[in-house]
């Protein structure tokens, strides 16, 4: 049968070549004590998940990379920072290179590495290989939101935690992928506040998949999964409303309790649990911290967005505009105030029972 050329594809302007993820490995090879960071990384987390380890992870570092240089420059902090707060927090870097976008926007640095518009994938995916294999090989562990389905067969061997976003997280696509994945995963609340798909994602990816996706060799392929047994809950607040006051928690413990789950519960410092405010962040993390020392089982982790400076700042036309160390994204506390909250958050937790 005659196939037309305007019977499919009608929309798509051209496929270009990427490379394929063995080819990417090959060119950019995990190094000896980079594969210790991620496997060590990997390890505390899941001690942590499984109450063999007392310490709070935090996954902490900027709303998304744009800047290797200042990435690193931040790295190279929190791996410093790290050794001052060892005994009571494990220290995993945010390291995002995709944002989900509401309509339109700048879709992070895999998909648009120059910020210009001309969506160079297969340069940001070998730069963000490149950048994760130098923070792993400063000794710190990562962690990244898994947005696109095929980025972890690039870069998922770098990566030490996993979230799945609140647009995601009800994605059947995306739970599927998280029971294959490597990492711990946390699956964030809706948008409107509602647990009950995050906790649904924790059940459905804890059991076996098989679904479409791409080996090592790029090659389409049916995955078959065994399932995560260690996702989790990540409260972010929703409807306008933080969710990681005691009340809220205790709540999402009972429905955790209800469904079958261990009662882990990570709190997004950011977001609707500060209104979106960066500057709140402390807050909210100090009110986690009290909810620890009085007796509290269930919080193991918090998140924060974290920059070199403070706020945010618009993608200028000339590049060299942009300020050193400045989120492109959602707003970040300052490095300052990063040591701050986290040493007070150390003195705490050493204090408590």
């Amino acid at each position: 049968m005659l196939i037309t050329p305007d019977i499919e594809n009608t929309n798509v302007t051209s496929f270009g070549r990427m490379p394929t993820p063995v080819e990417l490995h090959a060119k950019l090879p995990l190094s000896e004590s980079a594969f210790a960071t991620v496997m060590n990384g990997r390890a505390a987390l899941r001690d942590i998940l499984d109450r063999k380890d007392e310490r709070l992870f935090v996954v902490v570092g900027p709303c998304s990379i744009h800047d290797p240089e200042a990435g690193l420059d931040y790295a190279r902090r929190l791996k410093a920072l790290q050794e001052e707060v060892k005994e009571t927090m494990l220290l995993v870097m945010r390291v995002y290179f995709e944002k989900p976008r509401t309509t339109t926007g700048w879709k992070g640095y895999i998909n648009d590495p120059f910020m210009d518009d001309s969506f160079q994938v297969d340069v940001g995916m070998e730069r963000a290989r490149q950048f994760l294999i130098d923070v792993c090989e400063l000794g710190l562990p990562t962690a990244t939101e898994a947005l696109d389905p095929i980025s972890p067969q690039y870069l998922g061997d770098l990566i030490a935690w996993t979230a799945i976003g609140a647009r995601t997280t009800e994605s059947q696509t995306h739970r599927e992928m998280s029971s294959g994945l490597s990492t711990p995963v946390g699956f964030k609340n809706g948008t409107d506040g509602d647990v009950s798909i995050a906790i649904n994602a924790v059940l459905s990816s804890a059991n076996p998949h098989a679904f479409l996706g791409i080996n090592d060799k790029g090659a389409v392929s049916i995955v078959r999964t065994r399932g995560n047994a260690y996702g989790h809950v990540v409260l972010r607040g929703g409807g306008d409303r933080p969710n990681y006051d005691s009340v809220s928690v205790t709540i999402a413990e009972q429905a955790l309790k209800k469904a079958g789950l261990p009662a882990n519960l990570v709190v997004d410092c950011s977001h609707a649990n500060s209104y979106k405010k960066p500057e709140l962040q402390p807050l909210v993390m100090s009110d986690v911290i009290q909810q620890i020392k009085h007796g509290n089982q269930s919080l193991v982790g918090v998140m924060i967005e974290s920059n070199i400076v403070a706020g945010n700042q618009p993608i200028p036309s000339d590049l060299t505009q942009l300020k050193y160390g400045c989120s492109v994204t959602d707003g970040c506390i300052g490095w300052d105030d990063t040591v701050t909250m986290l040493k007070n958050a150390h003195k705490e937790l050493l204090a408590r029972p």
